[in-house]
């Protein structure tokens, strides 16, 4: 360049891009709206998929997860995996929840909080008490056939019915000059089998299972006698069993027979009496026969002989037998 002469200016120019860029932020906050509105959509498919129980179980756990909806493993609630059978606290409103709730100690600590637990407990009470109507109702055609049919007449002041712990109790009792069998033996005098017979359809007429009893007064055998008060009495009533029988009550409905010799006395402070000498028919209540199916566990064998003033016998569960199995 010569000198004196002119430097000549560049100048650099940037194209425009427009406005300025604003970054991604925009993205994060449609994601997390859209994210929430699925959540949304999917509980009001949820809520109008699930009945009233199942949204209170729903509540509950959101409400207070550490409460008594939150029973699952690791905090989950078992009724809300397995919708069909919501684990709901249902004492509020139903008083037969709370009256499970507030049995014995002896029972099993499980409360009822399904529906179909209440719902058995409900069938259940319901059912006993059609029981007892029945088992009544047997009681006062028994004593009006008593007092009106010719076959008891000889002996109707002998039969005592009356309520034990374990259901109806029909007993035929021996009184002086008139024993129900021949003397020493498992013979059944012909008035007392007619009797025996004419019961049967009256015990038919509900299916509760029996038990037969034979029991003697305290009279010994001879000294050294190979055959003794307790065979007299297992057989005495085997006798009654099978004049049952041939008046037509069915056998597998028989649930016991058995002989208690002269340890059960009628009169305890004269067990020599003939009032001792009886036979002893119980229309069990259904619990005590399904109790004595399963091995008679819960069932002792003085419950066969307590009368209705006594104390009610506990039918043990299956974890108290347990229990006291494991005790001894």
């Amino acid at each position: 360049m010569e000198k004196g002469a002119q430097q000549p200016i560049i100048i650099k120019k940037k194209k425009g891009h427009g406005h300025g860029h604003h970054g991604g932020g925009w993205k994060v906050a449609l994601a997390d709206f859209m994210t929430a509105m699925m959540a949304f959509f999917l509980l009001m498919w949820l809520l109008g998929s699930t009945n009233k129980d199942e949204q209170r179980a729903i509540s509950g756990y959101f409400t207070d997860p550490t409460s008594q909806y939150n029973v699952g493993t690791g905090g989950v609630n078992a009724g809300l995996v397995e919708m069909e059978r919501p684990i709901v606290d249902t004492s509020e409103t139903d008083p037969m929840a709370e009256k499970q709730n507030n049995h014995d100690d002896t029972e099993d600590n499980t409360q009822p909080g399904t529906a179909s637990d209440i719902n058995e407990i409900k069938a259940k009470k319901e059912a006993e008490r059609v029981e007892k109507e029945q088992l009544d109702d047997l009681q006062a055609k028994m004593e009006a056939q008593i007092k009106e049919n010719e076959v008891f007449q000889e002996i109707k002041d002998q039969i005592l019915i009356d309520f034990t712990a374990l259901g109806l109790r029909i007993q035929i009792v021996d009184k002086d000059q008139r024993p129900m069998f021949d003397s020493g033996s498992a013979h059944l005098k012909s008035y007392s089998e007619a009797v025996l017979n004419a019961l049967a359809p009256m015990l038919n007429k509900v299916h509760n299972k029996i038990s037969v009893t034979g029991h003697t007064d305290s009279t010994p055998y001879g000294t050294g006698a190979a055959y003794t008060n307790w065979e007299l009495s297992a057989d005495r009533a085997n006798s009654a069993r099978r004049a049952l029988l041939a008046g037509g009550y069915p056998e597998y409905n028989v649930a016991t027979v058995q002989g208690m010799g002269s340890a059960s006395p009628f009169l305890v402070d004269k067990p020599d009496d003939p009032i001792n000498r009886r036979i002893a028919i119980i229309v069990l209540k259904k619990n005590v026969s399904d109790a004595l199916s399963n091995g008679g566990k819960g069932i002792n064998s003085k419950d066969f002989i307590l009368s209705s003033d006594e104390a009610t016998p506990h039918i043990m569960t299956q974890k108290e037998v347990d229990a006291a199995t494991d005790a001894k």
